[in-house]
């Protein structure tokens, strides 16, 4: 059974599966961080300086200035702007995992056209026998016939 699982873990699919897994979580954080230190300090700046993780909803009535110190007092919240961070993270996120796909469909039907154009013909019918021949042939092998330059005639 051990060696049935190396074999199954060693396959190329596997592999390829946890770069993909390492690389998406890599770039997970890298699209958070552009989020919550980037664009939305950016947006709340031109919406009259909102700090974006401090709009919440305090289920007690009681009022706080910062989330976080809603969180320290145990006030228990609606965390409507880390909502609006996740959800912006997750649209960057599905943009560009649709983006890359894109892409990966479009070269896959470019080389699936490739490997659909047929090739040049190789051989010709000698006139006479009706036998195949080399294309390049000026005299059928068969009847010894001269048979024309065009392949088919």
């Amino acid at each position: 059974m051990w060696k049935e699982f190396k074999e199954f873990a060693m396959k190329g699919n596997v592999i390829d599966l946890a770069v993909g897994v390492i690389i998406g979580t890599a770039f997970n954080k890298i699209v958070t961080s552009l989020v919550n230190d980037i664009v939305m300090p950016l947006v709340g700046f031109l919406l009259g300086r909102i700090k974006f993780t401090d709009i919440y909803i305090s289920l007690t009535g009681e009022w706080y200035p910062t989330l976080e110190k809603a969180q320290a007092e145990g006030v228990p919240t609606v965390n409507v702007g880390v909502f609006i961070n996740t959800l912006l993270d997750f649209f960057i996120i599905a943009f560009t995992i649709f983006i890359v796909v894109k892409q990966i469909n479009r070269l896959r039907k470019i080389r699936e056209k490739k490997e659909e154009q047929p090739k040049a013909p190789t051989t010709k019918v000698c006139g006479e026998c009706l036998s195949e021949i080399p294309i390049e042939a000026k005299r059928c092998k068969y009847c010894t016939s001269v048979v024309a330059d065009k392949p088919g005639a």
